[in-house]
């Protein structure tokens, strides 16, 4: 059965954009920060592993409005994968290349994890993670902490219920521009 792994760069204090996102600025104001990491994802090494593996995934689980903000990765955010983008409103424009719109979580998740098949289930965006875990279907997280505090923007894990969710780390990579951490959640 596919993974759905979260891959998710953050700062250090928890922000994955810094203040004002918006179309113009998808990542807020200094949030362009947080993917320095990403110039070393062609090299022999850590970034360039996980990289490697994030392209490896068969399907994509993006959030609303990390979808938008990413301009609709023009209908393909890599090698064709389908793109299942979690919703309340279903737009009435038809989406383009390989995406789909899923107004219910679970149904999400069914979708990728079938389409996957036995290969990983990338996700991206706060609102979809937070989601996912609050359904019990994110199986594993991938952070990207970068060493720098942005100290406003968006948070990952603002909106959780106050229920514990326990994790398992499964590995940690580190470079000076990012420490890449895996960490599988504790079903119960």
């Amino acid at each position: 059965m596919a993974i759905i792994r979260l891959y998710m760069t953050m700062s250090l204090d928890g922000y994955v954009t810094g203040p004002q996102d918006s179309p113009d600025a998808p990542m807020g104001i200094g949030g362009f920060r947080l993917f320095n990491w990403l110039d070393q994802r062609n090299d022999p090494g850590p970034s360039g592993q996980v990289y490697s593996e994030a392209l490896a995934s068969r399907a994509l689980i993006s959030g609303r409005r990390t979808y938008e903000l990413a301009d609709r990765w023009q209908g393909d955010h890599h090698d064709g994968v389908p793109i299942f983008v979690l919703t309340h409103h279903v737009p009435d424009d038809p989406p383009p290349g390989s995406v789909r719109y899923v107004t219910d979580v679970r149904e999400c998740a069914a979708q990728a994890r079938a389409t996957a098949g036995d290969g990983d289930v990338m996700v991206h965006g706060a609102g979809a993670a937070q989601a996912l875990l609050r359904a019990g279907q994110l199986d594993e997280l991938e952070l990207h902490v970068v060493p720098v505090l942005l100290g406003q923007g968006r948070r990952l894990f603002d909106d959780l219920p106050a229920d514990h969710i326990e994790l398992d780390p499964v590995r940690r990579l580190t470079t000076p521009q990012v420490t890449h951490l895996r960490y599988r959640v504790h079903h119960p």
